[in-house]
């Protein structure tokens, strides 16, 4: 059995720019919204050459997920068992909201996804992710009934955590809007507010 052949520099760099110009263009405009051909003039590639490293938009979009769901999951398994709650939980919401500052695109990608009713990524949200809250969900309720936080529902926490926080990147045109350019980044305020609001929340 032959094992795949390594990429070339150029096919890594293409291979590279096609999955940046369908984050572009997926955030802006859905799965169902965006065209190969707008995928290819955003990467600077004819429509040809991309379908040399991707023989579908379904494939692209499945590779995007994938990426996606590791580095969406990744600050839920930082929550340490061991740690001091209210910081752990303090931890989770600003790493969430670093996420949106970082990641606006990835997380309009998943909002996007989630909408249209995940069709591709209904099992991972039924399997791995489902999992991995059952888990942290557990932890924050032994946390509850230790009398080391305050007695909340652990799933809906972290709901409102991830409301709270991936608003910012799902709506910030929205929230830019509303505050005007002479607050600044609204990400700088959020924080601040955020952890006063879950640190009055959390506190026994």
């Amino acid at each position: 059995m032959t094992s795949e052949r390594p990429r070339t520099r150029i096919q890594r760099r293409n291979r590279h720019a096609i999955l940046d110009a369908a984050l572009v263009v997926f955030s802006q405009h859905g799965f169902r919204g965006a065209t190969l051909d707008q995928i290819a003039a955003e990467a600077g590639l004819s429509k040809p050459n991309l379908l040399y490293y991707f023989p579908s938009k379904e494939a692209i979009h499945e590779t995007l997920l994938a990426g996606l769901l590791k580095t969406w999951l990744d600050p839920l398994r930082a929550l340490d068992p061991a740690g001091e709650p209210v910081a752990e939980l303090l931890g989770y919401v600003r790493r969430k909201l670093a996420m949106s500052r970082d990641f606006p695109r990835e997380s309009r990608l998943f909002a996007n996804e989630i909408l249209q009713g995940a069709p591709r990524i209904a099992p991972t949200l039924g399997g791995e992710l489902k999992s991995l809250v059952d888990e942290k969900a557990a932890v924050i309720a032994g946390w509850s009934a230790a009398g080391r936080i305050a007695d909340v529902d652990p799933y809906h926490l972290i709901f409102s955590i991830w409301a709270l926080t991936q608003h910012y990147a799902d709506f910030d045109v929205q929230v830019r809007a509303v505050l005007g350019e002479e607050r600044g980044d609204p990400l700088d305020g959020a924080e601040r507010h955020l952890v006063m609001l879950f640190t009055r929340l959390l506190t026994p």
